[in-house]
């Protein structure tokens, strides 16, 4: 498992607690930043992290906002990701085993370290259930190619 991580300027302290955590628990990263008093529009970092889903050289992504809200939208417009705010453990459980999501965002002024790194693991300990689910994510990429 690799992950692709990356924040806006409302994200630094939550995202070093995040990547802390993936330390302990032996999760590989790419930290594609942003630091501590860098400035960054949330577009451009969900497109940049995104990449590195959609390329195959990481297997999923965490994105951190100050609400989560600007970087899921932002990164459910690139073809194949499929994006989800979460701040609670069972969405966030959930939106992996039913569709199989493959981005997690999270609200830096939403959520504490804590909770931050619970979501995490669960998402990242969560397979996607398939079966009749997955009729309905074929459905979500039938949109994007409309």
């Amino acid at each position: 498992m690799k992950l692709a991580i990356g924040c806006d300027h409302a994200g630094p302290e939550l995202k070093k607690e995040v990547l802390a955590y993936l330390d302990e628990i032996g999760v590989e990263y790419v930290d594609l930043g942003v630091q501590e008093g860098e400035k960054c529009d949330y577009p451009d970092k969900a497109q940049e992290v995104c990449a590195k889903v959609t390329s195959g050289e990481c297997e999923m992504a965490v994105l951190i906002c100050g609400t989560g809200i600007g970087m899921s939208m932002a990164a459910n417009k690139v073809k194949g990701i499929r994006a989800a705010c979460c701040s609670d453990y069972f969405s966030a459980k959930y939106t992996r085993a039913h569709n199989d999501a493959n981005v997690l965002c999270i609200g830096a002024r939403v959520v504490g370290a804590g909770l931050a790194c619970e979501l995490i693991k669960v998402f990242i300990d969560t397979s996607f259930e398939g079966g009749r689910h997955q009729r309905r994510v074929d459905k979500i990429h039938a949109i994007e190619n409309v």
